[in-house]
């Protein structure tokens, strides 16, 4: 038995058969997990900017540092921005 075996099947693809904005984001945090760095950032772009969003936003919980909010603003919009352009690519060229 693998981590792989308890991993949650997306709905959207089961039922309509696509996959959705999330698909691949468990996918690679196994493979991060596993060191496979390469490897996650080609099953969910979006893997390292979202890890770095939420460190800051944990950090800033802790710390108020000058211009946290910006920073994670600008974190959230880069998050945003590689998560819909990997969606449309893998939906629309693939």
């Amino acid at each position: 038995m693998t981590i792989e075996n308890y991993m949650i099947p997306c709905l959207n693809k089961t039922l309509f058969g696509f996959e959705c904005m999330g698909c691949g984001l468990q996918r690679s945090l196994i493979a991060l997990f596993q060191g496979n760095f390469t490897n996650a950032l080609l099953l969910y772009p979006a893997i390292y900017p979202l890890i770095l969003l939420f460190m800051l936003i944990s950090l800033s919980l802790i710390y108020k540092f000058k211009f946290y909010q910006k920073v994670i603003n600008l974190f959230s919009v880069i998050s945003i921005v590689i998560i819909i352009s990997n969606y449309l690519i893998k939906n629309l060229l693939l």
